[in-house]
């Protein structure tokens, strides 16, 4: 699927335009995907969907299945007869402007509480067994989730690792304890999961519908504070009293000059492969349930992986530790049959991760952003390519490409300029033209570069925790005119959908 000439675009759900203070999987999420097709897209990348935790970020989520109810859209509620019009005649009037999370999920909850008392009394009995089998469908993950949701709402979000020793060991008369006084929070939760994978389905739908595709997004790690974390304990270097002996993170590199810290517990792949191996099958599935399309973050991990004393404040005191490699891989292909998985091979990159990468197939990533060094020759500059890649002008972690060009040193910006023959007024356009030219099999543009905005519309600064993943888009950028700029160069590029 991916070895097809294509393209495509780079929109997280939670930056889609509403009137309700972030984008959802409502009538934004299908017009985005007319808007695709319009534009002759085939592809809708977007960020990790599950439920955010610290620092509202999407690869720090509070569970690696589970969907973020903050997605969740209330219109639809609305239609289903869960709430009612006057419901939402009072929600807060955030515009469309940046995402403000806690003001959100604080104005969503009431609605979102409202909305499971409503189906506990009145549903009927077609929409309780379909309800009855999401439960089975999903138990393996959903338990856990619900519980561990409920008790930390019931501790005032207390991170686990702070919980009484008796439940931070899941000791069996402090896990009933706990399932009996929350049993109806716990069904809050899963009634959750419930709204949102059936709104998600939907989406996801329409897409095919359409001819379009999902790259979904499958980070290496899991968040510290996660069920997963708590629930699957022996998996993960942890000490006696559960916490962690060694963290994750990256070395200094383009991004960061201490590195990235990121604090995720390490999987125990010397004593526990059998077991971590299996807990990734699950999720794999999950994420193909999900996407058509999954790209393992930091996939490097997998070949090596950077570990950080726990304690440390940054991640410059960590070393190199070899990672599960083709064992891991070799068992996913068992279990899947194939895997459609995208290589983030980006950062420090050996000859061990491109062994691992290719032996597999796997595409990897190319970012236009950091082809332009009048330095040194890089394997980021078009000519360098080969067919099975993925070219981008920048991800969700770099500045937009105005932000971008606006910083660079002269000597680079004129190497930029003479490559690419362009005054540069329109630069942002001459990298989508350079993208969708070159030879990659697949080409993505984030939003933001599409409609051309400065710093202003970047969405993380890897390295710090504040004021990011808020950027949202606007209803009125998505015109018939950027739709039809962007057609006229996919098919004149060879990447438009083709008739059958």
């Amino acid at each position: 699927m991916i070895n097809d000439r294509a393209s495509g675009i780079l929109l997280h759900p939670t930056s889609l335009p509403g009137n309700y203070g972030i984008g959802t999987l409502g009538k934004a999420a299908f017009d985005c995907i007319d808007f695709l097709a319009l534009s002759k897209q085939r592809y809708w990348q977007i960020l990790p969907l599950g439920p955010t935790g610290y620092a509202d970020s999407p690869y720090q989520c509070f569970s690696a299945h589970a969907g973020n109810p903050n997605l969740i859209d209330l219109e639809l509620l609305v239609d289903e007869g869960l709430l009612q019009a006057k419901d939402l005649a009072t929600f807060p009037s955030f515009g469309e402007g940046p995402v403000q999370f806690d003001e959100v999920q604080n104005a969503r909850k009431p609605l979102l509480q409202k909305a499971y008392e409503q189906f506990s009394r009145q549903a009927g009995e077609t929409e309780k067994l379909k309800y009855r089998n999401f439960l089975k469908e999903h138990y393996k993950w959903l338990n856990d989730f619900a519980l561990f949701m409920a008790i930390k709402n019931s501790l005032k979000l207390k991170p686990w690792l702070q919980w009484d020793r008796d439940i931070r060991h899941r000791e069996p008369d402090a896990l009933k304890k706990f399932q009996d006084e929350l049993k109806e929070e716990t069904a809050y939760y899963k009634f959750l999961q419930y709204l949102f994978f059936r709104q998600w389905t939907r989406v996801k739908a329409y897409a095919h519908r359409k001819k379009l595709r999902i790259i979904g997004d499958i980070p290496l790690y899991v968040a510290l504070d996660s069920a997963d974390a708590w629930a699957n304990s022996g998996l993960f270097e942890f000490d006696k009293e559960l916490k962690p002996v060694r963290v994750g993170g990256v070395p200094p590199d383009y991004f960061s000059e201490t590195g990235q810290l990121w604090g995720n517990p390490l999987f125990r792949w010397t004593d526990q492969k059998v077991n971590v191996c299996a807990w990734w099958r699950e999720r794999i599935a999950t994420n193909l349930f999900l996407f058509d399309i999954v790209r393992i973050d930091h996939f490097r991990g997998f070949a090596a992986y950077w570990v950080v004393p726990y304690g440390e404040k940054t991640a410059v005191n960590g070393k190199w530790i070899d990672g599960p490699g083709k064992e891991f891989f070799d068992d996913m292909l068992n279990h899947f049959g194939q895997l459609p998985i995208i290589a983030e091979d980006l950062g420090v990159i050996t000859p061990d991760v491109e062994e691992l990468r290719d032996s597999y197939g796997f595409p990897g990533m190319k970012i236009l952003e950091f082809a332009f060094d009048s330095e040194e020759a890089n394997d980021y500059i078009p000519y360098n390519f080969s067919k099975n890649c993925l070219v981008y002008t920048g991800t969700h972690d770099n500045d937009t490409v105005r932000g971008w060009f606006a910083s660079l040193k002269p000597a680079d910006k004129e190497f930029l300029l003479e490559y690419l023959n362009t005054p540069g007024t329109d630069i942002n356009w001459d990298l989508i033209r350079l993208a969708w030219s070159s030879v990659a099999n697949t080409a993505i543009v984030p939003m933001q570069d599409l409609i051309g905005l400065d710093s202003s519309g970047r969405m993380n600064v890897p390295g710090t925790t504040t004021s990011n993943w808020r950027w949202r888009a606007k209803s009125s950028y998505f015109t018939p005119e950027l739709a039809e700029r962007l057609a006229k160069l996919t098919i004149l590029y060879g990447r438009a959908t083709r008739k059958k």
